[in-house]
């Protein structure tokens, strides 16, 4: 099995995470973690810091998972990044992290989790922030 987990350094990406990583224990999956920037846009602060990284590595290495780590920077919005790996890793499992926003927030910016639930081929887990996985 192959999981890939969309990661971003803020609650819903740090719940997206553990959920998925809890679930590739539990079914010796591959884990593919995904972190990109708005538009795989560095400077944006949903992309992960290298110290976030090394802590998220660290992490990794002691769950005894086989991993990657992907931080694309190719201009593509985390929707397509996302459908994107799924399909090139070859992805059973989709898990991202949801965050509450207003209807009008959606309706302005969209919605990158909505987005994903409706054009993902394989299915898709949905974490809340304030989700408890252990």
């Amino acid at each position: 099995m192959r999981i890939l987990v969309g990661y971003t350094p803020a609650p819903e990406g740090v719940a997206a995470l553990d959920f998925a990583v809890a679930h590739a224990k539990l079914t010796d999956a591959h884990l593919t973690v995904l972190n990109t920037g708005k538009n795989g846009d560095y400077s944006d602060p949903v992309f992960a810091t290298s110290q976030d990284i090394d802590a998220l590595e660290a992490e990794l290495d002691k769950s005894g998972l086989q991993y990657e780590i992907r931080r694309p920077n190719d201009g593509l919005s985390a929707t397509d990044s996302i459908l994107g790996i799924a399909e090139e890793t070859g992805a059973d499992l989709l898990v991202i992290g949801l965050r509450k926003r207003s209807a009008v927030g959606k309706l302005i910016t969209g919605s990158t989790a909505q987005a994903v639930l409706l054009n993902s081929p394989v299915p898709v887990i949905c974490v809340p922030a304030n989700a408890k996985t252990g």
